[in-house]
């Protein structure tokens, strides 16, 4: 019997967007405790670019190395359409959504079928479809690992603490910087669902956007330096991080706390003087958490903004529109 295909993007080698081929190669057989879905929509995300430009070893996963040619892609929306015999509570016909195998560079969501793990999968919210369901795994669950609830007890490869999130509600205040991005748009939503006062901080065409999400007050980084104007903060989450993160250290009150999405250089001098902690996590596949977060999404107290949209074919023009920068939201791939 000939081997079933389907189409995918791979890659052969590491560069720049050019490198993703679009290729013919076998549909996967679900493992035990797997599903095979039929891909309808795939997240665009960060680690998809830093592995087509060289990044073969996740951090803190170095046994995990990835070889070439391989299928990138963690974010995906599709359809069941097999089970392994082991795998119960879902069956051929169910929607659903995922972040699959993280952290590690095995999702191989860029393809029309995925082999995914059962445990990170949850039923796609029926109030929206695959284009915005695939754009909320990896990004809503770093917000809600970061903000709500880490939901496991696994080291860190950025810190010997285990990360633990503030507890938001009335009367704290939480300072998003990046926040019309992927992540950014969830963590503002979802510390103004926790009842947090929000301050969002991102380029000026953005303000209507975030304030439409809950946002009680914007800051233009372009016009003003927002460690200038805010103090007395309870919590900042840094989607942007970097060199230059230390700079909202001064927006906390003492007691605050700042965590960053991508870590940066902080002096734990002055982080001891300041009293403020300084804190980060590595987002980790998780089904249960996301069937929360879908509750959020099915009833409209959470939205995902969808920045653009390209069909998988055209994977390259996708990496080519994220590097260009300004990204209100999630860029989608989808397939017919």
């Amino acid at each position: 019997m000939p081997t079933q295909t389907m189409r995918a993007i791979r890659l052969h080698e590491h560069g720049g967007p050019e490198v993703l081929r679009y290729d013919e190669v076998p549909i996967p057989e679900p493992a035990p405790g797997e599903v095979l879905v039929r891909v309808h929509a795939v997240g665009v995300n960060p680690p998809d670019w830093y592995l087509r430009d060289g990044l073969t070893t996740m951090p803190g996963e170095p046994e995990a190395r990835v070889g070439l040619p391989t299928v990138p892609g963690t974010d995906v929306s599709g359809v069941v359409e097999a089970v392994a015999a082991d795998v119960h509570g879902l069956g051929p016909g169910d929607e659903v959504f995922g972040l699959l195998r993280f952290p590690s560079f095995s999702g191989s969501a860029y393809a029309e079928y995925v082999a995914a793990p059962a445990s990170d999968l949850a039923r796609k919210p029926a109030g929206i479809d695959h284009v915005h369901a695939a754009g909320a795994p990896m990004a809503g669950l770093t917000a809600w690992q970061f903000l709500i609830e880490v939901g496991h007890d696994l080291p860190s490869p950025f810190q010997k603490a285990r990360h633990r999130p503030t507890t938001l509600g009335d009367g704290t205040t939480v300072l998003v910087n990046g926040a019309a991005g992927g992540v950014g748009h969830f963590a503002v939503q979802l510390a103004k669902w926790k009842g947090a006062r929000v301050i969002a901080v991102a380029s000026g065409t953005h303000e209507s956007f975030l304030r439409d999400l809950g946002a009680d007050r914007f800051i233009d980084y372009t016009r003003s330096r927002p460690e200038e104007l805010v103090h007395d903060v309870d919590l900042v989450l840094d989607t942007v991080g970097g060199p230059h993160s230390d700079r909202f250290l001064h927006t906390l009150k003492r007691g605050g706390a700042h965590f960053p999405v991508f870590p940066g250089n902080f002096d734990e001098e002055e982080t001891t003087r300041l009293d403020v902690t300084v804190s980060s996590a590595q987002v980790r596949s998780n089904g249960a958490q996301l069937a929360e977060l879908g509750r959020l999404l099915d009833t409209g107290t959470v939205r995902v903004s969808i920045d653009s949209t390209f069909t998988l074919a055209d994977a390259r023009a996708a990496h080519e529109r994220a590097a260009r920068g300004h990204i209100r939201g999630k860029i989608i791939l989808t397939v017919a």
